[in-house]
C-alpha cells in the first residue's frame, strides 16, 4: 500500500505517542502559547501518525499539537494517517521533530541512535569503526549530511544514551559539558552512581580531565569509590551552574513583566537576603 495524503478528523483520544518517542512535550512557556494559538486558529498543520499495531493510531509529528489541543479541550484533530512500517516511521519521526529549536541534548542523542538503527535496517553500511569504502555513505555520515553536526558528534551524542537519568539530566541543564558525559558513559551504572553523590558531595561536577580519569582507572578495574573521591580532590573541579530557568520563574511575577524586571526583583530579594544574614543575633 502507499501512502496517503488524505486529511483525516480524529478523535485525539485515539493518538498516542509513537512507542520509541525521544522527544519530551514541555508544558513551558512556549506551550502556553502553542495552546492559545489552536484555541484561536485551530490546529494549522495537521498531525502525521500511522495506524497502532493494536489500534487507534501512532502520532510521528505533532506531539506538542495534540498535547495543547488537550489542554485546549479540543476533541477532534485533523491527521493524515501514512502506511508505514517501523523503520520508515522512525525516520520520519527523527526527521520531522530533530529541526526545532531548543532540543535537549538527551533528545537529541535518542533521536540519533533512533534513526541511525532505522538506517542499519534499510541496508544502509553500518561498520562504525573503519574508514570509508567505495561510494556508499555509513549511516552515520547520512545523519552527519542532514543535521550539520560530523560524525564524531553523532557518535557522542549516541554514547550520552549510556548514561543513567540523573548525569543525563545534568547534560540537559547545562551543568555537565557533554564531552565529560561521554568519558562517564563508559563507567558502568554503578560506578555513574557513584558519580551522581561525588557530586553532590563536591557541589561540583567532573572536569573533562576528571572524567577521563576515570574512564581509564574503570578500563583497568581500578576504580573504586575511594579511587573517584581523591580524583576529584586532585584538581579543581568545574563549578555547578546555577541556571534559573525563565518558564519556571513566571509563576512568580506578573504576565507583562520583562526578564530585565524579573532579574531586577530577584537581585533585590537575595541583597536583602544577604543583608539579612549578615545581622548578629539579637
Amino acid at each position: 500500500m502507499s501512502d496517503t495524503e488524505e486529511i483525516k478528523l480524529i478523535s485525539l483520544s485515539d493518538l498516542r505517542p509513537f512507542e520509541e518517542q525521544p522527544f519530551k512535550v514541555r508544558l513551558d512557556e512556549s506551550m502556553d502559547e502553542l495552546v492559545r494559538s489552536v484555541k484561536e486558529n485551530g490546529i494549522l498543520s495537521p498531525i502525521i501518525a500511522r495506524l497502532g499495531k493494536d489500534g487507534g493510531y501512532e502520532i510521528l509529528s505533532g506531539h506538542r499539537r495534540a498535547k495543547a489541543c488537550e489542554i485546549a479541550g479540543i476533541k477532534n484533530v485533523p491527521v493524515i494517517v501514512k502506511d508505514i512500517d517501523d523503520d520508515a516511521a522512525a525516520i520520519l519521526l527523527v526527521d520531522s521533530n530533530l529541526q526545532r529549536e531548543n532540543i535537549f541534548p538527551s533528545e537529541k542523542a535518542y533521536a540519533y541512535k533512533l534513526k541511525l538503527e532505522a538506517l542499519k535496517h534499510q541496508g544502509a553500511r553500518t561498520d562504525l569503526t573503519s574508514s570509508q569504502f567505495g561510494t556508499k555513505l555509513r549511516s552515520d555520515e547520512i545523519i552527519a549530511k542532514e543535521f550539520g553536526d560530523s560524525r564524531n558528534q553523532i557518535q557522542r551524542y549516541i554514547r550520552l544514551t549510556e548514561l543513567i537519568d540523573p548525569l543525563l539530566n545534568l547534560v540537559d541543564e547545562k551543568r555537565l559539558p557533554l564531552n565529560a558525559a561521554v568519558e562517564l558513559s563508559y563507567l558502568g551504572t554503578k560506578a555513574q552512581a557513584d558519580v551522581v553523590q561525588m557530586i553532590e558531595r563536591h557541589e561540583a561536577v567532573p572536569s573533562i580531565g576528571q572524567a577521563a580519569k576515570m574512564r581509564k582507572f574503570a578500563q583497568e578495574n581500578r576504580l573504586s569509590y575511594d579511587v573517584m573521591d581523591s580524583i576529584m580532590l586532585e584538581q579543581k573541579p568545574e563549578k555547578i551552574k546555577v541556571v534559573l530557568k525563565e518558564d519556571r520563574l513566571r509563576k512568580y511575577f506578573p504576565k507583562n513583566y520583562t526578564p530585565k524586571q524579573m532579574q531586577n526583583i530577584i537581585e533585590k530579594l537575595l541583597s536583602k537576603w544577604a543583608r539579612n544574614r549578615k545581622e548578629p543575633e539579637r
